[in-house]
């Protein structure tokens, strides 16, 4: 009799498992950004695309190209459409009526490189005040705790607005460092053109050689238009530090050169969308996710490993 009953239990916990493997296989998910223009994001979006395949998922990705407006209306669609999961890249307090409409219909939203807010299941990104702490401590030391600093941030995203608070910070705490300009560009084409042009308007502006002692970026564009100004004014003799975030192809080349361009933090961009899908698995399978925010490990990188 008590045999029986195992069995019975084992039959029917295997049968629940095998229907819970037919749902999950057959989940849609959308995803909603208006930054696929950025390296990173393209790397997160396409590692978790190659998640969801493995997972027999079907995926969406909905690119507004830099209308964080529009984005409201894309995660009100996918809403509608009663997907299994909808996926965010943009400010979570800019959608937050998408975000209401999704809560309303009962489609659980995850952050990909987004902001935390109780209306997330979770955010997985990458440790923002960490890398900020580790490229600005570099920019200080480098310059010897004093001279101008350029700052190119994008307050208008939490990821990168939370990098640009910390390194504020650490610039604040060195009296003798002063920040000369802080500069948010736009980012419709990636950033670099903007931010180039930005920099040259600067050196223009501070002509004197030392008038300049290092280029923070809160991510990799600014700086790479930063280095394309700095070159192309003939100033790259004058020892300008310049730093970014996200380590994408681009920078970690102009790093291994030796050049201006010194270090950058590797964020694991692969990591953050393997790791999103995995979340919106776990959750969908019925567990209950505690952290608000999942974080994915980085590593700085200078000429010393830009090539590895």
């Amino acid at each position: 009799m008590f045999r029986k009953s195992v069995i019975g239990l084992s039959v029917a916990a295997a049968s629940l498992l095998a229907v819970a493997s037919a749902q999950a296989a057959g989940e849609k998910v959308t995803i909603v950004t208006p930054y696929l223009a950025q390296p990173g994001t393209q790397f997160y979006v396409e590692a978790f695309q190659a998640k969801a395949k493995e997972f027999g998922w079907q995926v969406n990705v909905v690119d507004t190209k830099g209308d964080v407006a529009a984005a409201v209306g894309r995660i009100e669609d996918a809403a509608t459409q009663k997907v299994s999961a909808i996926v965010i890249n943009v400010d979570p307090s800019q959608v937050a009526a998408g975000l209401e409409a999704a809560k309303a219909a009962g489609v659980p939203v995850f952050g990909m490189d987004s902001g935390a807010t109780p209306l997330l299941v979770t955010n997985v990104t990458s440790n923002g005040y960490a890398m900020a702490a580790d490229t600005a401590s570099y920019v200080a030391n480098r310059i010897g705790g004093k001279g101008n600093v350029v700052m190119f941030v994008f307050d208008a995203f939490p990821p990168v607005q939370q990098r640009g608070v910390i390194a504020d910070t650490i610039f604040k705490n060195n009296p003798d460092i002063k920040v000369l300009d802080r500069v948010t560009p736009d980012v419709k084409d990636g950033g670099i053109a903007d931010s180039r042009a930005k920099m040259e308007a600067i050196l223009a502006a501070n002509p004197k050689k030392g008038s300049i002692a290092a280029v923070w970026a809160a991510w990799d564009q600014p700086a790479l238009g930063a280095l394309q100004a700095i070159e192309a004014a003939g100033r790259g003799n004058e020892g300008i530090v310049i730093t970014g975030i996200d380590a994408n192809p681009q920078a970690r080349e102009a790093i291994a050169k030796g050049g201006n361009f010194e270090a950058s933090m590797a964020q694991d961009f692969k990591g953050i969308g393997a790791t999103t899908a995995e979340a919106v698995k776990r959750h969908l399978g019925g567990e209950k996710i505690k952290q608000s925010v999942i974080y994915v490990p980085t590593t700085l990188i200078t000429s010393a490993n830009a090539g590895k």
